[in-house]
């Protein structure tokens, strides 16, 4: 059972306090902020997920820009970036992009 209604998409929720963290999707409110670069969430476990992006060990690296990350996975997606290749293609309008 989900009684608690967003008023302004119309999603429902199963709890009260869902409802409440899913509105400051609505209104712009970011609450919780990075304290190494201030970036500001709407959502507490997104602050959390963003603050190992500060921790982590970066291993791999773009040869072509020096940018780093913390999974290859990651690099590979990156490196579409300088070869130009678009392999998404958007179904509405076929236009292609190299990111999803």
């Amino acid at each position: 059972e989900k009684p608690y209604q967003c008023s302004h998409c119309d999603i429902f929720f199963s709890k009260n306090s869902d409802l409440i963290r899913h509105h400051t999707t609505h209104t712009g409110e970011k609450p919780y902020q990075c304290s190494q670069c201030e970036k500001g969430f709407s959502i507490k476990i997104n602050l959390i997920n963003h603050q190992r992006t500060h921790y982590l060990e970066k291993p791999y690296q773009c040869c072509q820009c020096d940018k780093a990350f913390s999974h290859n996975s990651k690099l590979i997606r990156h490196q579409i970036i300088h070869t130009g290749e678009k392999t998404y293609q958007c179904s509405c309008c076929d236009k292609a992009f190299s990111q999803n």
